[in-house]
């Protein structure tokens, strides 16, 4: 397996800037299925549209930030940094909303600086590092992003046990982790300045689904089903809110599903540079599904956490994998325009996704919900085999 020390500075530095603004969007996150239940008295549809609308709205500027940095002929370190400082202007406000319409907003701007950014720091990562090791550089990033959301999970539940700041003074103070991430991609990112290439010029002021090759297509729609499994990670703090678990409980569980996750991705990235990244993509899938019927039959506080633990540790290890597979299947003329897609792809599933897993929540109950994305989490990996490894080898043969 490769070792991280092959890593470029590049991937290293992003790397760190995923850690500082996981770090400040966790002292967050978290908190806002309690700040909607407790505070503003709004339920699972509520947290589902609120994270639903969150990702639609970023998508279509995913699709855009990508393409634009392809058509800057590879230049894509304004772009990251744009999304990065609009998202940590815009987070800690939510600290003083008043009413749930005002997280929506909120959450929603967030999210268009996440979809500034998403493309072209994903263009970035594969720009910079060989095909041979992509899976370990995706892998170190995501390992990187939730080792940041589980220290912003454990920092917001220390400060609440052990100090006398409110929520709101928490939600507010992200801001300062926030701002060393910026800081960071301003002044640690080097890309190389060179001039948009005649290649660029060729391609098509829109970024028509036709000019994906088929592979990608296939990819791209299954990845359209499995995000209605995805269902946002704040509903097991919801589920431990139901059963009665404190915020300071439930922060410490939601650190500890962090920490889970950033272990198997890590290990994740290697495995996907060793057995294939699609092939890994797809063992994920089918272990996302288990990790989901875990939560459907969990009971008590107890049970929740082993299940919660027990999902990061089987979802993580694909998250990497399934970034580089994308750049895997773009050509590098186009990468941005590829992630632009995958990202796009993601964002404009997650409102009606949220929105009936929220929906099945409330009106079945928090294990039929559980149950649902399980199995579209498996049919997904069905799919994931069917349409695209076996193409792949039929390709190959």
């Amino acid at each position: 397996m490769a070792s991280l020390r092959q890593l470029p500075a590049t991937v290293v530095v992003l790397g760190f800037v995923s850690f500082c603004n996981d770090l400040a969007s966790e002292m967050v996150t978290p908190l806002i299925p309690i700040l909607l239940a407790a505070v503003l008295g709004a339920g699972p549809v509520v947290l589902g549209l609120v994270e639903g609308v969150a990702d639609m709205v970023s998508a279509f500027l995913r699709l855009w930030s990508g393409r634009h940095s392809d058509m800057l002929g590879g230049r894509r370190k304004g772009l990251t940094l744009a999304g990065y400082l609009l998202s940590n202007l815009v987070r800690p406000l939510m600290g003083l909303a008043a009413s749930w319409p005002q997280i929506v907003a909120l959450r929603a701007i967030d999210r268009v600086g996440k979809g500034i950014r998403s493309a072209p720091r994903d263009a970035l990562v594969a720009d910079a590092t060989p095909v041979a090791i992509r899976g370990l550089a995706y892998g170190f990033h995501r390992a990187m992003d939730n080792g940041g959301a589980m220290g912003g999970a454990l920092l917001a539940a220390a400060v609440l046990a052990w100090t006398p700041l409110s929520l709101t003074q928490i939600i507010l103070a992200s801001a300062i982790p926030g701002f060393a991430g910026v800081l960071l991609v301003l002044l640690g990112v080097r890309e190389a300045r060179r001039p948009a290439p005649a290649r660029t010029m060729e391609l098509p002021a829109r970024p028509a689904w036709a000019a994906l090759s088929p592979a990608m297509r296939a990819y791209m729609l299954v990845l359209a089903l499995f995000t209605f499994a995805r269902a946002s990670e704040t509903f097991v703090v919801l589920r431990g809110h139901q059963m009665g678990m404190g915020v300071v409980e439930l922060l410490l569980m939601w650190s500890g599903l962090s920490f889970a996750k950033s272990l198997s991705a890590w290990l994740g990235g290697g495995w996907a540079d060793r057995y294939g990244h699609r092939v890994l993509v797809m063992y994920g899938w089918l272990a996302h599904g288990a990790a989901f019927a875990g939560l459907a039959l969990v009971g008590s506080p107890a049970g929740l956490w082993l299940a919660a633990l027990g999902y990061g540790l089987l979802t993580g290890a694909a998250e990497g994998a399934e970034r580089a597979a994308v750049g895997e299947m773009a050509a590098p003329p186009e990468r941005g325009t590829a992630f632009g897609w995958y990202n796009m792809v993601l964002g404009l599933a997650a409102i009606p996704a949220g929105l009936l897993f929220g929906a099945v929540w409330q009106a079945f109950g928090a294990a039929a919900a559980f149950a649902m994305a399980a199995a579209l989490a498996w049919l997904s990996a069905a799919l994931m085999n069917g349409l695209v490894l076996r193409r792949a080898a039929r390709a190959r043969s």
